[in-house]
């Protein structure tokens, strides 16, 4: 089993052989998902990327199958390394995601990890298929649906654990319930920042219900700091010449963007309601350590209202 000494940086290196598990990434084929997909996969999991392009998830699921193979000496799947399985799954369409789910549950009767990594941010104001806000509904209702839909298969498995993925951008957020749907004056970053901030507030919600029912199951989330991906797409021309010209000094690679992802789902030392994130100056970079949320991502009373709304949304109940 790998692992560090005590006080060593936390690496990919330290995640643990993971022979015969089961992980569902979500958003995998590119950036921190492709990243976390590869060391788990390298690591002996089997791992589903779950993607809104079923042809974009193919073409990684083959370059992380040679990946995997190169990393572990040529020896392939079969000899120790995972297996990569891709599964279609649209955030924004309440109908694919049951779909999808149905599909992943069928496929593996019990699942021992479970990522919800997939975002979008700043984009334009748009709805879902089911008309939500289009940053809450695929960040946050589309990842609780999923959560929800999965829950008998990571309940199945003993020690199965839920990682959504936030933002320091949570900070920032505020949680309006009475226009979840920002109708009102819309802002992409604002709508942005709440979404990252109900991500957190529905691990704790999330974690507290799993304590509650007796589950092996827990709930934690991470955040990448400021990772190199494809995030930033949707941002002005202006601002993405400035971010180019800035990134090599307060970026860190889609690899370093994922390692607080991978701590989560996979140190052994790791416990429910524990918060992710790089150790370095201003949680930008580092080495994944544990971070703190805000006090706003703590307020019982708030993670409360959002989970019922959410389930009121999706239509989803979670049954422990």
């Amino acid at each position: 089993m790998s692992g560090n000494a005590a006080g060593a940086p936390w690496t990919g290196a330290c995640v643990p052989e993971l022979g015969g598990r089961v992980a569902v990434v979500t958003g995998a084929n590119t950036g921190v998902g492709y990243e976390t997909v590869r060391v788990l996969a390298e690591r002996g999991a089997t791992v589903v990327l779950a993607c809104r392009s079923e042809e974009k998830a193919r073409a990684a699921a083959r370059r992380l199958t040679a990946a995997v193979t190169a990393a572990r000496g040529g020896a392939g799947v079969g000899a120790g390394a995972g297996r990569v399985e891709t599964a279609q799954l649209d955030l924004a369409s309440m109908a694919e995601i049951r779909r999808a789910a149905e599909e992943i549950g069928a496929r593996h009767g019990r699942i021992d990890l479970l990522i919800n990594n997939a975002g979008v941010m700043d984009t334009p104001y748009g709805t879902t298929a089911d008309g939500f806000e289009l940053q809450l509904g695929i960040n946050h209702l589309g990842h609780f649906a999923l959560t929800g839909l999965l829950l008998p298969a990571l309940l199945a498995a003993p020690g199965s654990r839920v990682v959504n993925v936030s933002s320091l951008a949570h900070r920032r957020g505020r949680m309006n319930f009475a226009d979840l749907g920002y109708t009102r004056h819309y802002k992409p970053n604002a709508a942005y920042c709440r979404s990252k901030l109900a991500n957190l507030l529905f691990t704790f919600a999330l974690q507290r219900r799993l304590v509650a029912a007796g589950a092996s199951t827990i709930a934690l989330a991470a955040h990448p700091g400021y990772a190199r991906t494809e995030l930033f797409r949707h941002e002005s021309a202006s601002y993405r010449v400035v971010y180019a010209l800035v990134a090599p000094l307060i970026t860190h690679s889609a690899a370093g963007g994922a390692l607080p992802s991978l701590r989560a789902a996979t140190d052994p030392s790791a416990r429910g309601g524990e918060y992710y994130g790089p150790g370095g100056a201003g949680e930008h970079t580092g080495d994944p350590v544990l971070v703190s949320a805000s006090s706003k991502a703590h307020d019982v009373g708030v993670q409360e209202r959002l989970w019922s709304e959410s389930e009121k949304l999706t239509g989803v109940a979670f049954s422990f």
